[in-house]
């Protein structure tokens, strides 16, 4: 047995053959690590080195002054940075929650249950995915103004909660689980909401952490909510504030603050995908599986 154990299509253990798969896979981890490393090295240079030319890959004299001048500084009407932060959070953790229990609730509901109506809103959904958000922001503004969600709170998480592409990915996972599974069930006197909650949800939760990313990612970078619905300066999100640290005073001295800003922006996504990211590589494997 130990004379087969190197034969092996993917041995557990290290073996000389894996060698010439190391010597293409490292190098091409270190350069796609590249951004990664600057993003952290740029937030950390002082203003001497951010406007050093040629500029430098790597921090000479790491400092944490961006990050205090960031958290000092308010903005033109006088709201700190917190706030926004503050915004940005509670809004994100509010629309990764409702939207992955809206998706999937959604996707079972298309994929096992018969009712009427329902390949037109498959059909309805699928059309939705062709959009790009720049083509639909008239009618979007419109709607939102109907409903009365210009500048509220509200204008930020209601538009958020139904994602096109995430009601695609957890329907076409659903559709992978047996009818003959759902049917066991309902023949042992479980409910419709038995069904979902104690056999859907934890089959499906690779795809629900694919949700869940790119729910928060949508949300944690938009910037277009506090542009085009917000005029309270209270209610605006992080991420509008960064794009406003380059303009207000000094457009040198915000540089610095912009790095710093830049880096609190990339952590949690950067954290979120490591955790996520084998279940994205499962669901996006299953997605296209019939």
């Amino acid at each position: 047995m130990a004379s087969f154990r190197g034969t092996e299509i993917n041995p557990k253990h290290f073996h000389k053959s894996q060698i010439k798969f190391y010597l293409i896979i490292i190098p091409m981890a270190v350069f796609m690590a590249l951004p990664i490393v600057y993003i952290f090295n740029h937030a950390f240079k002082p203003l001497s080195e951010l406007f050093e030319w040629p500029p430098k890959f790597f921090v000479k004299n790491p400092t944490f002054q961006n990050f205090k001048d960031l958290f000092s500084v308010t903005s033109t009407t006088g709201i700190p940075i917190s706030r926004y932060l503050f915004n940005s959070i509670i809004i994100s953790l509010i629309v990764v929650l409702t939207s992955v229990v809206v998706s999937s609730m959604a996707g079972f509901a298309l994929s096992k249950l018969s009712f009427k109506m329902k390949k037109p809103l498959m059909v309805a959904n699928n059309i939705a995915l062709m959009f790009v958000s720049a083509s639909v922001v008239i009618p979007r503004y419109l709607i939102i103004e109907k409903l009365g969600l210009i500048d509220t709170f509200w204008v930020h998480i209601i538009p958020g909660l139904a994602i096109p592409v995430g009601l695609f990915l957890i329907k076409q996972f659903i559709d992978q689980i047996p009818n003959e599974l759902i049917e066991a069930a309902k023949i042992d006197g479980a409910s419709t909401f038995r069904i979902y909650w104690n056999i859907i949800i934890p089959l499906i939760m690779p795809a629900i952490s694919t949700i869940a990313i790119v729910s928060f990612q949508s949300v944690w970078n938009n910037t277009e909510v506090s542009t085009n619905y917000i005029n309270r300066e209270s209610l605006k999100t992080f991420a509008f504030y960064m794009q406003t640290l380059t303009t207000q005073s000094n457009a040198v001295a915000g540089q610095g603050m912009a790095a710093a800003a830049s880096l609190i922006m990339f952590i949690p996504n950067l954290v979120i995908f490591i955790i996520l990211q084998k279940n994205v590589m499962n669901t996006m494997a299953h997605s296209g599986i019939k």
